[in-house]
């Protein structure tokens, strides 16, 4: 059990690193053009209406007082109030994270679809055709952005084929799933890429071992010796590899979600970020933050689940 001795120490570890965090998130956000309450009243406002606005919301304090109450705030389980919404920035997050959640979950499961057949032809293959041809692919989608892969995605199925939605989320749940299968697919072409090359690499190299070489031996088909012994273990620094990846792959929601139209924390954010919206802006990027770390920190305790070598 030596192995799981970080999960007593890892989350003290998190604290530092979610303080770093909100000190360069609420300075970055001030450091945003323009007034957040001429945005919210107009081009016609007057002086005394945008300081009344001003003082309501304690923007009218000096920045360290500001981030004072901001960490006093989250401490007391509160992220301030909405300027634009005019409610408790925690409640509005709520109703939105739901959508963002289905997104990367509906993401992360169509890379492992398309990623996992394709690494196993490929290093099944390895060096014939069907090998170049993953290979190119693979590196090709590595070069595609997510705004323009969405833009082609909505021509194809939703403007050609009129197969899917173009944008929006549903109320049913099959609503919510056939609105989430473009975006998805959106993530997962990009994200499959990295993933793709990453098991591709661990599969050839698990071909080789010692575990495949010793179920050759005791007679299991070579079928079962990829499927039971090469792919499992090809997986763990794959699964490492999400987790990594996962800020690119919140990042990547926020694009989507405009493009898409779909109603989640990356809309929120952007909307928040045009309207000087500051408690919205920092709410979402500390829960992005949290969310970083602890699907980290699950990733570390799943591979040291999965693999008795590693230790943290």
């Amino acid at each position: 059990m030596h192995r799981f001795k970080f999960i007593l120490y890892r989350p003290i570890q998190l604290i530092p690193v979610l303080f770093g965090i909100s000190v360069v998130t609420f300075i970055l956000v001030r450091l945003i053009p323009g007034d957040p309450a001429r945005v919210l009243l107009g081009t016609r406002a007057t002086p005394t209406a945008i300081a009344n606005i001003r003082a309501q919301y304690g923007l009218d304090e000096p920045m360290w007082v500001q981030y004072f109450f901001f960490i006093k705030n989250l401490f007391h389980g509160e992220m301030g109030k909405s300027t634009l919404y005019k409610i408790d920035v925690l409640k509005l997050i709520a109703t939105r994270i739901e959508p963002t959640l289905a997104l990367v979950f509906v993401g992360v499961v169509m890379s492992l679809l398309i990623a996992v057949p394709f690494a196993a032809i490929s290093a099944r293959r390895q060096g014939r055709v069907a090998d170049h041809a993953v290979r190119m692919v693979s590196t090709a989608g590595l070069g595609f952005p997510q705004f323009w892969l969405g833009v082609m995605l909505i021509i194809l199925f939703s403007v050609k084929l009129d197969w899917l939605p173009v944008s929006g989320y549903g109320k049913t749940f099959d609503e919510k799933l056939i609105h989430l299968i473009l975006p998805g697919l959106t993530i997962a072409l990009s994200l499959s890429a990295v993933v793709t090359r990453s098991l591709r690499a661990g599969m050839i190299a698990g071909l080789t071992s010692d575990v495949a070489t010793a179920a050759r031996a005791r007679g299991m088909p070579e079928t079962a010796v990829f499927w039971l012994h090469v792919v499992p273990n090809a997986m763990v620094p794959t699964i490492n590899l999400l987790a990594v990846n996962i800020g690119w792959l919140i990042g990547g929601t926020v694009v989507i979600e405009s493009v898409f139209a779909v109603p989640g924390m990356g809309q929120l954010l952007v909307r928040g970020i045009f309207s000087r919206d500051y408690m919205v802006v920092q709410g979402v990027a500390m829960t992005f933050a949290v969310a970083t770390l602890l699907i980290n920190f699950a990733a570390d305790i799943i591979t040291a689940a999965l693999d008795p070598r590693v230790e943290f």
